[in-house]
């Protein structure tokens, strides 16, 4: 009967190419494969940034509230709020549009006292990780001749990497500072730099810096 010998053939072809005929076993098929012999890229370098046009320059402070900078579950949001507070007000001081951001449920109370609001300052509330859906952050910017965009906050893996994409994508030069971000986990923030640092079209407006290299 021709069907099982065809059959058949297919299956010792499969089989063969499974062991390898040419000398040894595949290639693995995914990332998921080769996940444990994968090694992490050089740290990209950071940069001094000048800003100089604080007027054409929004800082946008993601979701640092009593619900997620904490020391439990992420420390490195609570060892980030001193660095956040000397910038927002340093930006604040310089006359620099302060943008903030919710997540979740929480209100602008919620927001830390260390960098809360100030009069004036516009509160976004939460539509997901992409801060310039569901509210009026574009527009904000546009009406306000923003040309730079300052993106901090928590969580980098989700607020941080989705709206300083977005912000680069929409042709505004985004600076991030790495001592201002900060997630569950160093592997989050990681694969944040990474990301905006290799991204096609966000590489080549993002400048990768820390709080310590900024100037005003």
């Amino acid at each position: 009967m021709a069907y099982p010998r065809f059959r058949a053939a297919r299956l010792a072809l499969v089989a063969a190419f499974g062991l390898g005929v040419f000398g040894g076993p595949v290639a693995a098929q995914s990332v998921i494969d080769d996940w444990n012999t994968i090694k992490a890229p050089p740290p990209p370098p950071l940069k001094p940034a000048k800003i100089d046009d604080p007027k054409t320059t929004a800082l946008l402070v993601m979701d640092v509230n009593s619900q997620t900078c904490t020391a439990q579950p992420r420390p490195r949001c609570a060892a980030s709020v001193p660095r956040l507070q000397k910038l927002v007000a340093d930006g604040r001081a310089k006359g620099m549009t302060v943008l903030y951001t919710l997540s979740g449920t929480t209100t602008a109370a919620d927001i830390l006292k260390e960098i809360a609001p100030a009069p004036g300052d516009s509160v976004l509330p939460s539509f997901g990780p992409d801060k310039f859906m569901g509210n009026d952050l574009e527009k904000i910017l546009k009406d306000r001749g923003i040309k730079t965009v300052i993106a901090v906050g928590t969580a980098a893996h989700t607020s941080v990497l989705h709206s300083a994409s977005g912000a680069a994508l929409r042709g505004y030069n985004v600076i991030v500072p790495v001592d201002a971000i900060s997630s569950d986990s160093p592997y989050q923030e990681q694969y944040t730099v990474v990301h905006l640092t290799t991204a096609s079209r966000v590489l080549d407006k993002v400048t990768l810096t820390a709080t310590t290299m900024m100037t005003f």
